[in-house]
């Protein structure tokens, strides 16, 4: 203290200017003094030299408390968008298709296996496998083109309406689906002794040598085939049509339509597939994203695919076709469970329904 009563000032920084308007960086050139051409002052007192940022980004959400299944209603929704959307996902399919083939194809011929004009028509079960699961795997980025690209919007918003996979609830789906899945297998094992239908065949042990391969491969790529079903048919087509009805039953059960006519399943097939695909978009809708179809779908296909794998039967899975009439019971028992504790569990956790 100097004992004067001067109050202390900062040192002078000649980048602050005198209308004290900011910081121009060290090196700025000083602002001009005219009128600039776009009119109004600049961040430094001088004239604007750049023009005001405009306009509206891409990507555009649907407003706050939307539906999941209207999350395509942003400000530039129009009624050619989700259906030059649904097109491009089309295509994507047969490209993704093309690819797997002509990739599997180049690795059988490297390892020395005979194929024909179509390797899925051939006798390598495990390579069959591996390229359907991929063909359908590479269809998610061709979803999320479509989102992005052609309804201009958070492609996340495909997954749930926080615009994004919700891992913690997805586990939760995951145990759940687990428990209805064992649960309908009892029922099934049941309705087969009552009935008096021999399982023989269905269930049994084809040695380590033949079933870690193919367990590995399931576990591999089973999620992301499951997923892209689900992108395509709870999450996409949902939307496509939410963006122009309000009802989502429509596209809930042209859905269910569109999944089961993809499946290879004939009878009570049908029906089993049908069933699992109106469930599977109920539920898309009642938690507000796809992590109960996916988790759902997820560990069905590894189920069905694993014991196929373990009783050396997968040629079989791969044909798909008719199913024993018992088999909807266990369907209808597994679905039951599983839409009923994740609807009672999302409301106690107070999962999230509408986008924020």
């Amino acid at each position: 203290m100097n004992g004067s009563n001067q109050q202390w000032q900062p040192p002078h920084d000649p980048r602050v200017d005198p209308a004290g308007a900011g910081v121009r960086p060290p090196n700025a050139p000083d602002p001009p003094s005219g009128p600039g051409p776009y009119g109004g002052a600049g961040p430094y007192g001088g004239a604007a030299p750049y023009p005001p940022v405009t306009g509206r980004p891409w990507a555009m959400a649907a407003p706050p408390g939307t539906r999941y299944d209207h999350l395509a209603r942003n400000e530039v929704n129009r009624w050619w968008r989700p259906v030059l959307g649904t097109l491009l996902i089309a295509f994507g399919f047969v490209v993704a298709a093309g690819v797997s083939v002509v990739g599997g194809t180049v690795v059988a011929l490297l390892l020395g296996f005979e194929v024909g004009l179509n390797i899925l028509d051939g006798g390598h079960v495990l390579l069959q496998l591996t390229v359907l699961l991929l063909s359908l795997a590479l269809v998610i980025p061709a979803v999320y083109l479509g989102a992005w690209g052609i309804q201009r919007r958070p492609p996340g918003t495909l997954s749930s309406v926080l615009g994004r996979l919700r891992w913690g609830w997805l586990g939760t789906c995951v145990l759940i689906a687990v428990a209805a899945q064992f649960t309908a297998q009892v029922a099934l094992a049941a309705m087969f002794a009552i009935s008096g239908y021999s399982t023989s065949g269905m269930f049994g042990w084809v040695g380590w040598e033949k079933f870690l391969p193919a367990i590995v491969v399931v576990l591999l790529l089973v999620p992301f085939q499951a997923a892209a079903e689900e992108y395509a048919f709870r999450g996409w087509l949902l939307q496509a049509f939410g963006a122009l009805v309000r009802s989502p039953w429509p596209a809930i059960l042209v859905g269910a339509a569109g999944f089961a006519a993809m499946h290879g399943y004939t009878d009570w097939g049908i029906i089993d597939v049908f069933l699992f695909a109106i469930v599977a978009g109920w539920l898309a809708i009642r938690t507000g994203g796809l992590e109960a179809p996916i988790a759902l779908h997820v560990v069905n296909n590894v189920s069905a695919f694993g014991v196929s794998a373990a009783a050396g039967s997968l040629e079989q899975a791969l044909r798909q076709g008719s199913v024993p009439w018992q088999s909807i019971i266990g369907t209808f028992v597994q679905m039951a469970v599983f839409a009923a504790l994740v609807w009672m569990i999302a409301k106690r956790r107070a999962i999230a329904t509408v986008s924020g």
